[in-house]
């Protein structure tokens, strides 16, 4: 267990909250650019995030609630299991944490000057490392769950693409199964997995993508979309085929379907954000089928409107399925047009008795995570997948 932060670590931490709501973007910039002198180090990071600035916008954003709530941190709970579930994805270990720390202080001092005082620079030493030990043990707690499975492994383990399916227009579907022939552990649903591509030719690149086959001992499917900057999912649509072999950690991260279900269920997908969600109707009509489900999902077109056939497959075996797909575009289908509103989802659906997961584009969550928050829904039943680092202030 952590040792207690001193008192007067938290008073001097909390101090610093003014330069860190002026300086956290520039301070966090400057620690990643000092931390990633170590090619080593460097190579554990998504590079995608940091050229785009939103891993060191978010960390920002980490830092300064961090700061804010030191006397009570409790209320940041659940943004440490979400780093320490990245963490495992990324196969970051305990020896990792003292090249951060290092970083992390150097880049307060170079940024802060001489207003970085010894006693500012100690105080937030003691604040890093009581951080860092809460996610050593609880990264230490996930990863003998993990070995303690069937099939579970820790590190990097060489899978092969065993079927390539397109799915929609400049979507496909990719099955790995382990090189080795072993079982793999079952994912929870709605969890990720984290590819390296160097062994397909692709160094150094590592992307998060959501599990959409229902959980088993045998193989993951991943279901990616084409985007246009995206270096992953490009190099997935055009060069990786059967037989190419592609490394990944075992299945991470915080959003996944309760085991226990006491309410109706509503799921919500935007685009590409559908793909946990067919894995979360899979569980529901194996092994929940007492439970009412709502599946909403919005996309472009019926062309971009990938695995129908399993979600009308779950929907039918589980019977009490209500599945609703709007599509942006004015071709005459079954679909309602436009997109999804508020007002739609209060006046249609049971929102204010049911836990809600939803999964899409940044902006749909800021629409509809703020959305659920002004209908009266409670924090504690909206469950939401991010696309890249967590933005802290999405809901805001």
């Amino acid at each position: 267990m952590a040792r207690p932060l001193s008192q007067q670590t938290i008073t001097v931490v909390k101090a610093t909250v003014p330069a860190l709501e002026q300086h956290g973007p520039l301070i966090t910039e400057t620690m990643y650019r000092r931390l990633f002198r170590n090619n080593h180090i460097a190579a554990l990071f998504n590079q995608a995030n940091q050229q785009k600035g939103t891993q060191r916008l978010a960390l920002a954003h980490a830092v300064l609630a961090y700061a804010r709530n030191i006397e009570n941190l409790s209320v940041l709970g659940a943004a440490v299991e979400r780093i320490a579930q990245k963490h495992i994805g990324y196969a970051i270990l305990p020896e990792h944490y003292p090249f951060v720390g290092e970083a992390l202080l150097g880049a307060i001092k170079e940024v802060l000057g001489d207003a970085a005082t010894p006693e500012i620079l100690e105080a937030w030493g003691e604040a890093y490392w009581f951080l860092a030990d809460l996610l050593i043990a609880r990264e230490a707690v996930i990863r003998e769950g993990i070995e303690a499975q069937p099939g579970g492994w820790t590190d990097w383990r060489r899978f092969t693409v065993a079927e390539r399916q397109v799915e929609a227009e400049g979507i496909v579907s990719f099955v790995l199964r382990p090189e080795d022939g072993g079982p793999v552990i079952a994912h929870r649903p709605g969890q990720y997995l984290t590819l390296r591509f160097d062994e397909a030719g692709l160094s150094g690149v590592k992307r998060n993508y959501s599990i959409s086959s229902r959980p088993n001992d045998e193989c993951y499917r991943i279901t990616v979309k084409r985007e246009a900057d995206g270096e992953g999912s490009s190099f997935l649509h055009e060069h990786v085929v059967v037989g190419t072999v592609l490394e990944t950690t075992p299945p991470a991260g915080d959003f996944h379907l309760a085991n226990d279900l006491p309410r109706p269920v509503m799921l919500l997908s935007g685009g590409v954000g559908l793909t946990p969600m067919v894995s979360m109707l899979e569980v529901l009509a194996e092994q929940h089928r007492d439970v009412p489900v709502y599946y909403v999902h919005g996309t472009s077109s019926p062309a971009h409107h990938a695995l129908v056939r399993q979600v009308q497959e779950a929907s039918a075996r589980h019977g009490n399925i209500v599945v609703e797909t709007f599509y942006e575009s004015a071709e005459e289908t079954m679909a309602h047009p436009g997109r999804i509103s508020m007002e739609w989802l209060q006046t249609s659906t049971p929102l204010a008795e049911a836990d809600i997961y939803l999964c899409g584009p940044r902006p749909f969550l800021r629409y509809f995570v703020a959305g659920l928050r002004e209908a009266g829904v409670p924090a504690d039943r909206i469950h939401y997948e991010f696309f890249g680092p967590a933005d802290e202030q999405l809901a805001a």
